[in-house]
């Protein structure tokens, strides 16, 4: 039988090498891995693995987990990818899936958890641990309050800005837009949200998982 490929993309280089020990003693063969964000999906293509076990938060500061997914899916619409990470936020769980992913695991989870995830996932599964699965049921139940179910693409992204605390004009000037452009849009997300202290902002993005805490 052949062995299951698979990539790591996570900064941890420790975790890099544990899991890769861990893995191949479950006879799955890790195939390379990435260490920023940005070369997740460039490193995917180039090594074309059979699932890719993807971290949500990359120290470089750039673009997270769940962008790369969102574009790795893009590009790949059959990519496999099992999110393990140990940022597990409700609003994170419920948007990994909706961007693709085909498994949500924690880094608390036993590694033989893990690597039967892997090898289901390959052969087709959306996998749901138990105490995932009831999380998104019970949000299912509650609705979404996320700003990336209330909020437009571009939207989300002044949020984000925003709960980083730059002005009007500094959130203009980096998305290469007109303050006036910037205000109208961050009021009417203020106004979508129902929050409007900059705190709070700020607040909702950290348990978003949207920035960093």
């Amino acid at each position: 039988m052949t062995q299951i490929s698979v990539m790591i993309a996570d900064d941890h280089p420790l975790i890099v090498e544990g899991l890769t020990s861990v893995l191949a003693r479950h006879g799955l063969k890790v195939v390379g891995s990435a260490s920023e964000a940005t070369a997740v999906v460039g490193t995917f293509q180039a090594l074309g693995p059979d699932v890719l076990v993807l971290d949500l938060r990359f120290g470089d500061g750039g673009i997270g987990g769940l962008d790369v997914l969102q574009d790795l899916h893009a590009r790949h619409p059959l990519a496999k990818v099992v999110i393990y990470t140990q940022f597990d936020q409700d609003e994170v769980i419920r948007e990994a899936y909706k961007r693709g992913a085909k498994a949500f695991v924690t880094k608390n989870t036993d590694p033989t958890e893990l690597a039967e995830t892997i090898a289901r996932v390959h052969q087709g599964d959306t996998v749901f641990m138990p105490s995932i699965a009831n999380r998104l049921a019970l949000m299912s139940v509650r609705g979404d309050e996320s700003p990336l179910a209330k909020l437009q693409p571009r939207e989300v992204e002044v949020f984000k800005l925003m709960a980083q605390g730059l002005t009007n004009v500094e959130i203009a000037d980096r998305m290469n837009l007109s303050p006036k452009t910037i205000s109208t849009t961050s009021q009417a997300i203020k106004d979508q949200l129902g929050i409007h202290r900059p705190a709070d902002i700020t607040l909702l993005a950290v348990k978003c998982g949207l920035i960093e805490p």
